[in-house]
């Protein structure tokens, strides 16, 4: 078959358009920003902190605690917060596959129609003498039209590049996510177990107020002291005994705010919290690496980090409207009607064919000053994303820094303050043995008694801020959420909901969170 030279001069100008159309781009190429990082830790120079990289997986069992590491799984599986984290994940990913699809030609249209017609007899296209001729017809037809806007200035390969850097961004929020979710269970679990040993030192200083109360009155009804001592038996009791509800409270609001964290109802945790008591026990030392492991871990900072890139590939979509948009427009179908010696069927006919195709180009030549305008928002918006990238590097650093502090002392806070409950508990059995013998009045008792509880309130306080100081640490590391790796980021029996709901097509499988190695012309995901 011979093939007509305009027809092969046609396809060598598409192909030319097309290949021009995939070697330009506008716009600037994304470079990480920089920031200033420390070459090391303030806190290194204390022999506790150590330089190596941490056990960042799962960090809270360095607290060896049973209760803890069960209560983190739990929180992991059915939290709320991450699971909308998670859908996240999805719909960023279909996002992408929108831009991707927006590559190929975006107007794909199959068309047919069948229409009764009756052409006006007066009107001045009509024959004058209209014996013979038909003003009714009916006519049909079918046919698909195409338009492919050519990728000639990258418009459409910096938008994939963008929604790219999004749906990373996704995976970085649902990590963020994790980190802060492993934390605050850790946090509020801490904080349970040093109200509960709080509430236990406020009922064993209730035993022995009470106990001094009782002596008072002894000595008061035998004549020994006047009822002043008992008055302030009485107040110190009552006192301490207000305290208690106190106490209950924040324990019932730490309780609460966990089942919250475990994706459950407000309700009694005796049962998930039985297997071990007290606050648990950090140790001593603490790993942390360098200052520099922060920006390849933190998922806040690789968030920053991909905010930018979404950005930066948004000044070359809005560049490309400064330069005319060229785009290959066809249409094929057949045509027929039952107009003289015509037939509707005659629409499966060669000869019924119809159609057009040929380039064109838009130019926007008039509305330089809005799109140069629109161009420089997204430049100086792209510069925010990098100050708010500098500022959020620096400011991970300072949480670590401030979690080390916490750390290391309140370790040297609860030896002083160890010291100085055992101290108080000491003065408060010799202030009251010897007020029952007679050798001091009931001030020096209260005195004693007061300062026993306030010592050892502290010192639990302070025993829980330890634990609370190195969940700060892990948390400002970016700990925890490895835990993830190899699993989807939606519970399976979720997935198969949505699935069964819509037609996801392969973006529910593990491998459709990986992202693309290319922004060229990318298979779209139909």
């Amino acid at each position: 078959m011979r093939i007509a030279p305009s027809l092969i001069g046609r396809i060598s100008l598409l192909i030319l358009l097309i290949g021009l159309s995939a070697c330009t781009m506008v716009g600037p190429d994304f470079v990480p920003p920089t920031a200033d990082v420390s070459q090391e830790w303030v806190a290194t120079r204390d022999p506790l902190v150590k330089t190596e990289p941490a056990a960042y997986r799962e960090w809270w069992k360095a607290l060896n605690d049973p209760v803890l590491d069960s209560l983190i799984q739990v929180a992991y599986e059915q939290n709320l917060p991450l699971r909308i984290a998670g859908a996240r994940v999805f719909e960023a990913r279909a996002r992408l596959g929108i831009a991707i699809g927006e590559q190929y030609p975006q107007t794909q249209q199959a068309f047919g129609s069948a229409s009764y017609n009756r052409e006006s007899e007066r009107a001045p296209s009509a024959p004058q003498q209209s014996r013979g001729v038909d003003f009714d017809y009916t006519q049909a037809g079918v046919g698909a039209t195409a338009v492919w806007e050519l990728d000639f200035w990258g418009k459409f390969r910096r938008a994939v590049e963008s929604e790219n850097a999004s749906f990373l961004s996704s995976i970085a929020a649902y990590d963020s996510a994790l980190v802060s979710l492993t934390a605050d269970v850790a946090r509020i679990y801490v904080l349970i177990r040093t109200i509960e040993d709080r509430l236990q030192i406020a009922r064993e200083n209730l035993v022995i107020q009470k106990e001094s109360l009782r002596i008072a009155r002894v000595r008061f009804q035998g004549g020994a002291t006047s009822e002043r001592d008992v008055q302030q038996a009485l107040t110190l009791f009552f006192n301490t005994e207000a305290t208690i509800p106190q106490l209950e409270t924040f324990l019932r609001q730490a309780q609460n705010a966990l089942c919250i964290l475990l994706g459950m109802p407000p309700r009694h945790l005796e049962e998930m919290l039985a297997g071990s008591s007290g606050i648990p026990k950090a140790p001593t030392e603490v790993a942390v690496g360098i200052p520099a492991d922060l920006l390849r871990r933190r998922p806040d900072i690789q968030i920053a980090e991909l905010q930018a890139a979404t950005q930066c590939a948004l000044i070359g979509v809005a560049k490309a409207d400064l330069y005319p948009a060229f785009s290959l427009t066809g249409t094929f179908g057949f045509l027929s009607s039952d107009v003289g010696r015509f037939q509707l069927g005659d629409i499966t006919s060669w000869k019924s064919r119809t159609g057009s195709f040929g380039p064109s180009f838009q130019w926007n030549l008039l509305n330089y000053g809005r799109i140069t305008n629109l161009v420089r928002v997204q430049d100086a918006r792209f510069q925010e994303l990098i100050f708010n990238y500098q500022d959020t590097v620096l400011r991970a650093q300072q949480e670590v820094e401030d979690g080390l502090a916490s750390f290391l002392y309140s370790q040297v806070r609860v030896a002083s303050l160890t010291e100085a409950a055992t101290a108080a508990e000491r003065s408060a059995d010799l202030a009251l043995t010897q007020y029952r013998e007679g050798a001091t009045d009931y001030t020096t008792v209260l005195t004693a008694q007061q300062a026993l509880l306030a010592q050892q309130d502290s010192l639990a306080q302070e025993q829980g801020n330890v634990p609370q100081g190195l969940i700060a640490v892990y948390r400002a590391l970016g700990g925890g959420w490895e835990i993830r790796e190899g699993k989807e980021f939606l519970p399976a029996e979720v997935i198969e909901a949505m699935g069964n709901r819509t037609d996801w097509g392969g973006l529910t499988r593990p491998a459709a969170v990986e992202p693309p190695t290319t922004v060229q012309l990318l298979t779209p995901d139909w």
